[in-house]
């Protein structure tokens, strides 16, 4: 089994302030429910998709994520309701949350802005069999908990019509405690920060068979520089997504996702580091299966670029 310095525990738990604490996606566009609440029940279908990424590949402790959202409109068409599920794994710690999700529409000239709030529970454990001591059998850590749970909160507004999106939401309302390390120092807090995002993308119809979705998204959190993604995907034949990313922390991402009949897609991205870690790790796979089923006898919109 592999071991881990202690001093990685702590990083990963929050202890750190110098790093963003929610998973990184890399397929966010398709997937924005685990970044907005207010993205529930947009998409006119009951929509069920999985992300797993295995980020930094060769790296010992690298993250590894899954994730599963599932959200529809119900037959009052301005209600949405969702859930969104996900265990993180960093070194010897793992973060697992249940986040029901709620949304609300108004009609906003030709578009429509949705509200929505998530509230669920965080979980947070530590094996501390992967964790090299200090010092063998060293008492200021013997005994310590591991394990933990808090509730959590998330908010968001996201504007939207057949062609365009605009949202900001904010994850971790509370900034709860996630737990406590008893050091020969004193004591070390591990606090859930407050993060904030705002996403933005256009679909520009370039002819019947190609059109071209560019978006962004930029996040911030307290003490971390803000991170900005830029994106452009093409839509081939109303079938076929490809695209690529800028991330400002130097990583360059190269994605393509297939539509699979009418309700089934499958995403795939590679994410490549042009910074330091380029020399530690193979890059970073990141797979998507989603699908949407109609519901309440509605038309979906075919393309369905959001």
């Amino acid at each position: 089994m592999k071991k881990y310095i202690i001093i990685l525990a702590l990083t990963v738990i929050g202890i750190s302030t110098m790093a963003q604490q929610d998973a990184l996606f890399s397929q966010y566009m398709f997937n924005k429910l685990v970044i907005n609440p207010a993205y529930a029940g947009t998409r006119n279908a009951l929509s069920l998709t999985m992300v797993g990424r295995q980020q930094w590949v060769g790296l010992d402790g690298a993250p590894s994520t899954f994730t599963f959202t599932i959200h529809s409109p119900l037959k009052n068409e301005r209600i949405g309701l969702g859930l969104y599920c996900y265990t993180d794994a960093v070194g010897p710690v793992r973060t697992s949350g249940i986040i029901p999700t709620f949304s609300y529409k108004v009609r906003l000239g030709p578009g429509q802005l949705s509200f929505g709030l998530q509230f669920g529970v965080k979980h947070m454990t530590i094996d501390w069999s992967k964790v090299v001591m200090p010092e063998a059998n060293d008492v200021a850590y013997m005994g310590q908990s591991g394990d933990n749970m808090i509730l959590d909160a998330n908010f968001g507004m996201y504007y939207y019509t057949d062609n365009f999106y605009v949202g900001i939401s904010s994850k971790h309302l509370f900034e709860q405690e996630m737990g406590t390390l008893e050091l020969e120092d004193g004591l070390v807090y591990a606090t859930l920060l407050r993060h904030f995002y705002g996403m933005a993308g256009v679909a520009i119809p370039i002819n019947e068979n190609l059109a071209l979705k560019p978006s962004i998204l930029v996040k911030y959190v307290k003490n971390a520089p803000v991170q900005v993604d830029i994106n452009a995907n093409l839509l081939i034949y109303q079938r076929f997504w490809l695209g690529v990313s800028y991330r400002t922390e130097k990583v360059a991402v190269f994605l393509a996702e297939v539509l699979v009949g009418n309700h089934m897609r499958i995403g795939y991205s590679y994410d490549i580091f042009l910074n330091q870690l380029k020399v530690t790790n193979r890059g970073s796979h990141e797979v998507l299966i989603g699908f949407d089923i109609p519901v309440f006898n509605r038309r979906m919109m075919t393309p369905r670029y959001f």
